[in-house]
């Protein structure tokens, strides 16, 4: 984990006037930690443990806390849980249509789009968002083996 992340992640939300309260602190890290894109119950499984008294709502109420701030994203997939990501740069996602794994990539030319978009139709233009479906590679391998 980047602890540069997480200070400058902390500062974000002091200069908010939000409190760090562990459960909060101990979410953000997960979040900086976890390239998975976690649900709200993702984290407050892998928490719960720590934080024995912490609610599923109270992982909900931080993770609103965090989007607010501009610290996550949140992304929804149809009637799926949302998931949340800690990255918030402009990025794409290829997702594994058997397991759901959700994989970061970059790809700047597709920025390409926005402008194209805005000049055929006029549009101002605030954001895009890329989503390739596919089967990751530990799916692929087990389809294989089942072959």
């Amino acid at each position: 984990m980047s602890e540069m992340q997480l200070k400058n992640a902390l500062d974000t939300l002091k200069t908010t006037g939000v409190r760090i309260t562990p459960q909060r602190h101990a979410i953000l890290e997960y979040l900086i930690e976890s390239m998975s894109h976690p649900t709200a119950d993702d984290i407050y499984k892998a928490l719960e443990h720590k934080f024995p008294n912490m609610s599923v709502a109270t992982v909900y109420n931080n993770l609103r806390v965090f989007r607010e701030s501009g610290l996550v994203k949140e992304l929804t997939y149809g009637d799926n849980a949302s998931r949340f990501d800690f990255v918030t740069s402009k990025h794409y996602h290829i997702i594994c249509e058997s397991c759901g794994k959700i994989v970061d990539f970059h790809y700047p030319g597709l920025d390409e789009v926005e402008h194209l978009a805005a000049h055929v139709t006029g549009f101002k233009v605030n954001s895009h968002r890329l989503e390739v479906y596919g089967t990751c590679p530990e799916c692929a391998e087990k389809a294989t083996k089942l072959q």
